[in-house]
């Protein structure tokens, strides 16, 4: 039986025009998020430039909320990409990472790309969850 594809949206995380791209879907109990970068909610300033620890925090906060819009957690990520513009930037990303997630990390690949949709973005994310997982 075909599952419906469903869209979720957080109130604390800014959402582009129909036409662009969704933040958060879910069909069953898998959830993909469209890749996050510290854009502000205004959806014109970046946060916290040429930082990617405070960048990475912010986007961890802006995946919480929309798993959590989808009834879903952080621990039920399974897996995640993370597009950096300076591969030096791994350990501020991965301190920032220990914040948001404990037990099993999720499955992750780290990408260094030559730029980013504004100079100041220093990494994006996107991530997968199985909200079947029974964790809390």
């Amino acid at each position: 039986m075909a599952q419906k594809k469903q869209r979720f949206i957080s109130p604390h995380v800014a959402e582009y025009p129909p036409g662009h791209w969704s933040n958060c879907l879910r069909v069953g109990d898998m959830i993909w998020l469209s890749g996050f970068t510290a854009r502000a909610n205004d959806l014109k300033e970046i946060q916290y430039p040429d930082d990617a620890y405070n960048q990475a925090k912010v986007i961890f906060g802006k995946i919480k909320h929309c798993l959590e819009a989808a009834s879903a957690s952080m621990a039920d990520v399974v897996n995640m990409t993370i597009f950096v513009t300076h591969m030096a930037d791994n350990q501020a990303i991965w301190r920032a990472r220990k914040e948001f997630f404990t037990g099993d990390f999720p499955c992750s690949t780290l990408v260094q790309v030559a730029g980013l949709a504004n100079p100041e973005i220093r990494l994006e994310i996107q991530v997968q969850a199985y909200a079947g997982s029974g964790q809390a």
